[in-house]
């Protein structure tokens, strides 16, 4: 049996296919039509599905949609009558839903009448506690999903037992951790969609200063909390959405009012310089969302006894309080889904129609996040050979699994900086080790080198360490499991001065624990790299300039060409710069050239 998920006109519009309950492929829209968060209908990300199951749109039984238009109807219908704008662009998207068959069939050129699927429509937070519980190793947990709004809710929880969940609870719009963080991000002066994580990478350079500030726009209230509305618009004039088109990058109106500015003081232009004023404003920010955040698990602890907890939605990629989860909360064990925001619904919203709907037993774990597009030997080599580097005065060589570990591994510990491409592409926002731009984390000027050389962003943003899962103990403070950089832990002191390149202004890293069997690979390299330096870790970011991540060969060797990288491999293929001398010539070179 075939279930096909879409995500559809939202933010991170996604694809996914579950053959007989095991999940084949998934894959974001944007890493196609390179369009960050693209929104729309996901027609090339549903496409490679496809393929990629080796199936054909008449071999799909299920169709499932993350979107219940009859969802909390009774309060959409109370703020539609306080807001006809935003009722009347509500309208707009829901018409789109509901032509999601027609979508479907015009997009396959096939007529609607003879796809043989039954499409579903599953309720927001319904899918995002499915993809993470789901795909969980846990036959039972305590499930939360945290996000901006979906289905007129912010939050949802409850528990999960074998092949069925059941909901305790949800918080409803206006009440929003997700839009809470937004609308402070917003009047921090970061202004794009998807800016949270920036804000919460700056509160560690911070200290609490505004926490009793923040205390009184975010109360706690029993099992959830309820936002101090005089400081948000969106309640009054609706969360202004621009997602519909697949083309375009999806725009959030301004969400906080000014009142925001009275209590805080002026808002921050994009353009001023951060002070420090504003990193404690964010750290304050921060400080507030965990000790909600961290309040409502503890709560939820309580009610259901639990050991395990499974999260999703956009505030489960808050890595930072998530790494305080084991310590604070009395859970022991924590999965987050690789996609835990709404790209993860398609995986959701399909796993939720096989078990919690057909009543099919789990015999699937979601063990790494390799879902997405490969490409072959012959197909790498084919684009190699047409991008003629040797004009460039670039070396290509292709190197036997051995002996490129130990060049690319020398390579990294020469302090030269790699774009690393290899098998499918990742699952989610992070890159993690398939599509993935590698560097020595023993560096100290490493982070400002790759922020201002390579990847053109923000000096203060962090860089992460992927460690040999086996040796996390030895140098973070807490050892449990991060296979997908969603957790954030201390460095152990003795070790941050041997690997200050990924380790935060505050001590932390957003680590990756890379384990044999889940990237057999890019866990050789890593140990390949420990026993030249004694160091079992590498600095890890994505593979992109301010782009989507790359997916396809010509990508990673077109962001290659125009960023300061110094070497790329691309599966068994080596390729270094060289300088008018013919010697190799580094990143690290070419800063201090031009600094």
């Amino acid at each position: 049996m075939n279930i096909l998920g879409i995500n559809a006109y939202h933010g991170n519009a996604s694809a996914a296919i579950l053959c007989d309950g095991k999940l084949i492929a998934a894959v974001e829209e944007e890493r196609f039509n390179r369009v960050k968060y693209a929104a729309g209908f996901p027609v090339a990300a549903i496409r490679y599905c496809l393929q990629a199951a080796g199936i054909t749109l008449r071999d799909v039984q299920h169709v499932a949609v993350p979107r219940n238009p009859y969802a909390r109807l009774g309060t959409k219908l109370f703020y539609a009558l306080r807001m006809p704008s935003f009722a009347r662009e509500r309208a707009k998207v829901l018409a789109k839903f509901t032509g999601i068959r027609e979508a479907l069939a015009a997009a396959f050129e096939t007529d609607p009448a003879t796809m043989p699927a039954q499409f579903h429509r599953v309720e927001h937070h319904i899918a995002h506690l499915a993809s993470t519980f789901f795909c969980s190793p846990f036959e039972q947990a305590a499930l939360l999903s945290a996000d901006g709004l979906g289905d007129f809710a912010s939050s949802m929880w409850g528990a999960g037992f074998e092949r069925r969940m059941n909901i305790h609870g949800s918080i409803a719009f206006p009440h929003s951790l997700g839009l809470y963080y937004s609308a402070v991000t917003q009047y921090l002066g970061f202004l794009k969609f998807g800016d949270e994580y920036k804000v919460m990478g700056l509160g560690a350079y911070g200290e609490p200063e505004f926490l009793p500030e923040f205390r009184d726009i975010v109360h706690s209230s029993g099992t959830g909390f309820r936002l101090a509305l005089e400081y948000f618009t969106h309640h009054r004039t609706g969360p202004e959405m621009t997602w519909a088109d697949a083309d375009k990058t999806p725009v959030l109106g301004k969400m906080y009012s000014d009142v925001m500015a009275n209590k805080l003081g002026p808002v921050r232009d994009p353009s001023a310089p951060i002070e420090q004023r504003h990193k404690n404003l964010a750290c304050s920010l921060q400080a507030r969302l965990e000790e909600v955040y961290l309040g409502m698990l503890r709560r939820l602890h309580e009610e259901t006894g639990l050991n395990s907890v499974c999260l999703a939605g956009g505030v489960a990629f808050n890595c930072v309080a998530n790494g305080k989860i084991t310590a604070n909360t009395g859970f022991k064990n924590v999965y987050v889904h690789p996609a835990a925001g709404d790209a993860g619904l398609a995986v959701g919203a399909a796993q939720y129609i096989w078990h919690q709907v057909l009543g099919n037993p789990r015999d699937f774990v979601m063990e790494h996040a390799y879902w997405g597009p490969e490409f072959s030997r012959e197909q790498i080599r084919a684009v190699v050979k047409s991008s003629r580097f040797s004009e460039n005065g670039w070396t290509v060589c292709e190197v036997p699994e051995e002996e490129l570990l130990k060049k690319t591994a020398a390579i990294i510990a020469d302090g030269k900086i790699l774009g690393w491409f290899q098998g499918r592409a990742e699952w989610g926002p992070r890159a993690l080790g398939n599509r993935s731009i590698v560097a020595d984390p023993r560096r100290p000027e490493m982070k400002e080198i790759l922020n201002r050389r390579i990847k053109h962003r923000e000096i203060f943003r962090p860089f992460a360490p992927s460690i040999l899962a086996e040796k996390t103990g030895e140098w973070f403070e807490q050892s449990h499991p991060s296979p997908f950089m969603t957790m954030a832990y201390a460095v152990k002191k003795e070790m941050r001065g041997k690997i200050p390149a990924p380790t935060h202004v505050d001590g932390t890293g957003r680590l990756q624990t890379v384990t044999q069997t889940a990237n057999p690979r890019y866990w050789k390299l890593i140990r390949a790299f420990e026993q030249q330096t004694g160091v079992p870790v590498v600095l890890n970011t994505s593979f992109n300039d301010n782009e989507p991540i790359v997916c396809k060969p010509q990508e990673a060797i077109d962001c290659f060409a125009r960023t300061q990288m110094d070497a790329l491999v691309l599966g068994d293929f080596l390729i270094t710069r060289e300088d008018t001398s013919g010697q190799q010539r580094s990143a690290i070179t070419a800063t201090a050239e031009q600094d």
